[in-house]
């Protein structure tokens, strides 16, 4: 497991995001950003892949790296300190919660859902009935005192 991974964990979305609901990240068709890329992978295959695995195919595929040479440049990729995905525009501005169970896959609930709700008020447990532990997205911005 990297160092990105969670497990049991739901990070919703931040304090201050504007999002009322879960939208989808616009998509530029020639370079999509980083959300629009996160957004992809992890709807289109929900509870398929960890943080690591989408934080770093996200990376590969933004520098064009090929599917042989992806085994080392993983090994590379998680050998320096990186942003997890509390740090994604996804929490912060486009109003999805993520969840990790209990193998570390992610999937995305939009902050208007009824799923949503059950993770941030506690009730929802793990396969293994533990709760599940809430975190949030950073703030996108600093507090002002």
């Amino acid at each position: 497991m990297e160092r990105v991974d969670y497990r049991d964990t739901f990070i919703a979305v931040a304090e201050d995001s504007p999002a009322e609901t879960g939208t989808v990240p616009p998509s530029r068709s020639e370079n999509p950003s980083i959300a629009a890329r996160t957004y992809r992978l992890i709807a289109e295959h929900p509870y398929g892949f960890t943080s690591g695995d989408v934080l770093f195919t996200v990376f590969a595929d933004r520098q064009g790296i090929p599917e042989t040479g992806r085994e080392t440049a993983r090994a590379e990729f998680h050998s320096r300190s990186r942003a997890c995905l509390r740090s994604s525009d996804l929490g912060k501005r486009y109003g999805w919660g993520i969840h990790a169970d209990s193998h570390g896959c992610l999937a995305l609930y939009g902050v208007e859902t009824p799923q949503y709700a059950e993770f941030v008020s506690g009730r929802r447990r793990s396969e293994s009935g533990a709760p599940i532990t809430v975190t949030r997205a950073m703030r996108s911005s600093r507090s002002r005192s």
